[in-house]
């Protein structure tokens, strides 16, 4: 409680809303007690929709307390109120308690309640309730009232499990992470504009499509019987290319879209191919959502992966589906759009945290990968991207293999080498960085015997037994490169800058044209200010992509060929 004493109040918060899917919030009513005095406010729909600012002060005096809070700022946000300062969201903090196990009853807040031993509304009660805030206003006088008075139960809750959760709160970084769950409503927000009527084409002509991009992708594969891929005919494809393929348990050929992502890295022809089983298995037009205005917006879920990372539906995100429909990211009249990414983000961690010097020099060439073949003696010092290749490739592979903690057999099938190749390499890494490899194992060990690992800013992965030891070695590059990207989005966010989405190790911003190059050097100071405070003064630099109207986004080398077939065919078939 002493924590809670710095604040004048401490208000705990709660909306309910209607959000038809890739449209900001139309918010129905509002409920909002302070924790001290028990005061609380009820704020319906034509009231808090007439509103200006918010009726409780919001600067550094005050705290905000609310359970997963990026919806409660999406409708400050399309009220047009200014946001508080200081945010306590109880699903970041639930999050990280358990993070490692699953509650029994979720993550949720009836979850969260569950788990703490507190009641709750019925189910069947919220979802009727539910049900009412989505179909939005205008509300008569009773329904009015029942919907503020279900706003109030979700505040009431937050009043009895923020004293059973406060021992157990970390101060002041979860005040940090409730910080970065205004970045994400900043995204939100913003969203990424889509080439709206380019998708009108191709939700159309989908289904009559479908063949003819069979028939003219698979022209230079001879794999599909009409819609149906067949594995006798890909045997035969890959035995007159001379590919090697990975083989299930069972003795057949591993068909995952996984495998198929993982060998067109090393056969790139298969790409095509692996676009094409990608669309016609996994991917829902229908499902991407895009507002009327044209914007990709859709819930990011933050911290929602172990690592801490956000895990934004693959169907409703436009960076989730297959890499070839990235081409309906398009900026619209005047304006440009920037991805700006580290370069090789996790091997820099990596090289900060452990402290090997070797591992510093090798990121600090700017070319890790064969500055690493250089010192294992590979190449020699003379050495290029240009004239060793091929070396420079294996101890790419190799380097990245390692954070992720890959065995030799498995290095070995993705580099379609024998497995002393495979070994010879991992013995190379480990004698280049051993500072590293001590390090590394050091982590593992401390996860296991203390039951934990966490981040620099706190972010906790609990060990239960029957983790993967690889996974926990992963888990300090993965885990700190997320906090750094929550880092980065939040000073953006606050510098004015608009953040469309995060993408793993990136941030897609927005500018007018005449001002995307300023806002990109800003955006990369930011993302250099972050990894030195997130590193102790390490500094990751980062590389930038900008795409102006009337261009389109497309990943570098990636999906373009897939996109020209989709689009000519649909254009074809749309007249």
């Amino acid at each position: 409680m002493d924590w809670l004493n710095r604040f004048e109040s401490v208000w705990l918060i709660d909306f309910e809303f209607s959000q038809p899917p890739g449209n900001r919030p139309h918010v129905g009513c509002m409920v909002a007690r302070e924790f001290h005095s028990k005061r609380i406010i009820r704020i319906g729909f034509e009231e808090i929709n007439a509103m200006d600012c918010p009726p409780f002060d919001v600067g550094e005096c005050s705290l905000f307390v609310a359970y997963f809070s990026s919806a409660e700022w999406n409708c400050f946000r399309a009220l047009g109120w200014p946001l508080p300062l200081r945010v306590l969201d109880l699903w970041c903090e639930f999050r990280n308690l358990l993070n490692g196990s699953r509650p029994p009853a979720g993550w949720g807040l009836l979850g969260c309640l569950a788990f703490h031993g507190l009641d709750s509304m019925a189910a069947s009660e919220k979802q009727e309730m539910r049900e009412l805030a989505i179909r939005g206003g205008p509300f008569t006088s009773d329904e009015m009232e029942s919907l503020l008075d279900y706003c109030q139960t979700d505040v009431d809750a937050l009043d009895k499990l923020l004293p059973m959760m406060l021992p157990k709160i970390d101060f002041p970084r979860a005040v940090h992470r409730g910080r970065y769950m205004m970045a994400v409503s900043a995204m939100e927000h913003a969203g990424v504009p889509i080439d709206v009527d380019t998708l009108a084409m191709f939700r159309r002509q989908w289904e009559p499509i479908k063949i003819k991009l069979i028939e003219s992708v698979d022209e230079a594969f001879g794999v599909f019987e009409g819609l149906t891929f067949k594995q006798n005919r890909f045997g035969d494809y890959l035995i007159r290319q001379g590919i090697p393929w990975p083989e299930t348990d069972s003795g057949r050929l591993a068909l995952d879209d996984d495998t198929f992502r993982q060998q067109a890295k090393s056969y790139p022809q298969i790409s095509p191919l692996r676009e094409l089983r990608h669309a016609l298995s996994e991917m829902k037009l229908e499902a991407l959502e895009v507002g009327d205005d044209g914007r990709n917006r859709t819930m990011l879920r933050p911290l929602a992966s172990r690592s801490g990372r956000n895990q934004p539906s693959n169907n409703k995100f436009i960076f989730g589906p297959s890499v070839w429909l990235r081409g309906l990211i398009k900026p619209t009249r005047g304006r440009s759009l920037a991805y700006v990414d580290w370069s090789q983000q996790e091997l820099g961690i990596a090289a900060a945290l452990s402290g090997d010097p070797a591992l510093t020099q090798a990121y600090a060439s700017g070319d890790p990968y064969l500055e690493f073949a250089r010192m294992a003696g590979a190449v020699p010092t003379s050495a290029t991207k240009q004239s060793h290749p091929v070396e420079r490739g294996a101890f790419k592979v190799c380097m990245l293999a390692v954070q992720y903690g890959m065995s030799e057999h498995g290095l070995a099938a993705k580099l379609n080498q024998p497995v002393a190749f495979a070994r010879n390499l991992l013995r190379q890494h480990k004698e280049t960085f051993p500072v590293f490899w001590r390090w590394s194992q050091q982590q593992v060990d401390t996860a296991m015997l203390v039951g934990e690992l966490q981040t620099v800013f706190g972010w906790t992965i609990h060990t239960l037994g029957g983790d993967n030891p690889r996974s926990l070695a992963n888990f300090p590059m993965q885990a700190n490169g997320a906090e750094m990207l929550r880092l980065a989005c939040s000073m953006a966010s606050e510098a004015g800058i608009t953040v469309c989405c995060p993408v793993h190790d990136a941030i897609l911003i927005e500018a007018d044209t005449d001002k995307i190059n300023a806002a990109v050097a800003e955006t990369q100071t930011i993302m250099r200010d972050a990894s030195k405070i997130v590193l102790d003064g390490f500094a990751l630099e980062s590389d930038a992509k900008i795409v102006s109207w009337p261009d389109r986004y497309f990943d570098e080398g990636r999906g373009r060929e897939m996109w020209d077939k989709v689009f000519q065919l649909a254009t074809e078939a749309d007249g």
